[in-house]
């Protein structure tokens, strides 16, 4: 294809190298800063392995019994064993145990019940502390719909508090009256996917914003006159393309940003060219190539962010 020939190419084996590296070592500043996030980073660098169709590197028996060593006897999951439940990894858990189709190990009923932080308004807090966050809605929603238990709260109100962080620019917010924002935008929009209550949205204002993110240097960013960074190629591509938006921004820019922010030679993607790179910004910058339909990548869901194969076989059962 013409992108191919104009640029560098993804160094798909340094990047497989580099996460199996990651996920392996823990004595290191990088490990010791993950630590309490540690199911985030295991979702990030396992979902870029599928995406790149090298999921099996991986021993998935140790992984998924390594998953549930996190999960609270409330039925949520911590980010490391020993570490306190929130819906943040409880989704990253749950996310993990689908790409390896595992999910008949969980008791959904008790995981379900403990999403259910759900506010009188149709807000979600993230956990027993009570913080609210639009975040917390897209989490809530995306994880029971993987549980296939959408059922057990009010979705209509879920969806009308989202609205109502709706601003006149067309993104979203936080919080009712908060700025809009690239991953408060892909939250919401996510969310409103996934309820199929995309007619809320106002797509030419909002796509407009969005394509707005793009910078001379090909790369997005995640407000006005901010620095573009890899992870946005991310939360303002998957909204474009759950709007169907996506032509409004040059690709073989975007393409090329990525692709530049790569480490050819130990493999890892940083957040912009020349800095130092993470399993964060590689996942997200793998996952954009995959929307961008890089050549030789799987497809990913926008919604789920996870391998459209995966979630058709949640599904559809097959």
């Amino acid at each position: 294809t013409k992108i191919i020939g104009r640029m560098g190419e993804l160094v798909v084996e340094r990047h497989v190298n580099y996460i199996l590296a990651v996920e392996k070592r823990n004595d290191d500043f990088e490990s010791v800063v993950m630590e309490h996030l540690r199911v985030n980073g295991a979702y990030w660098g396992l979902t870029t392995l599928d995406i790149l169709g090298k999921i099996e590197t991986v021993n998935i028996d140790e992984v998924v019994s390594w998953v549930m060593k996190c999960q609270h006897e409330s039925g949520g999951f911590g980010g490391n064993i020993g570490h306190d439940a929130h819906v943040l990894y409880t989704l990253s858990a749950v996310q993990i145990l689908a790409l390896f189709d595992k999910m008949n190990v969980l008791d959904i009923d008790k995981v379900s019940n403990c999403i259910l932080y759900h506010n009188e308004d149709g807000s979600f807090s993230g956990d027993m502390w009570g913080e609210v966050d639009t975040r917390f809605s897209y989490i809530a929603m995306c994880c029971l719909s993987l549980l296939r238990r959408l059922d057990m709260i009010n979705v209509e109100k879920a969806v009308k508090y989202i609205v109502s962080c709706k601003n006149l620019d067309g993104g979203f917010g936080c919080t009712p009256g908060a700025e809009s924002h690239a991953g408060q935008i892909f939250c919401c929009v996510g969310a409103l996917a996934i309820t199929g209550s995309l007619h809320h949205i106002d797509k030419d204002l909002l796509g407009w914003w969005l394509c707005e993110r793009q910078v001379k240097s090909g790369g997005l960013n995640g407000r006005p006159e901010k620095l573009p960074d890899v992870c946005y190629s991310w939360w303002v591509l998957s909204s474009l393309t759950m709007i169907d938006r996506v032509h409004w921004i040059d690709k073989d820019k975007l393409v090329k940003f990525i692709l530049d922010c790569q480490d050819t030679e130990k493999g890892g993607i940083s957040d912009r060219p020349d800095d130092a790179v993470d399993v964060f910004h590689t996942y997200f910058g793998v996952a954009g190539l995959s929307l961008l339909e890089y050549p030789g990548l799987k497809a990913i869901d926008p919604a789920y962010a996870l391998p459209v194969d995966v979630v058709n076989r949640i599904f559809l059962g097959r």
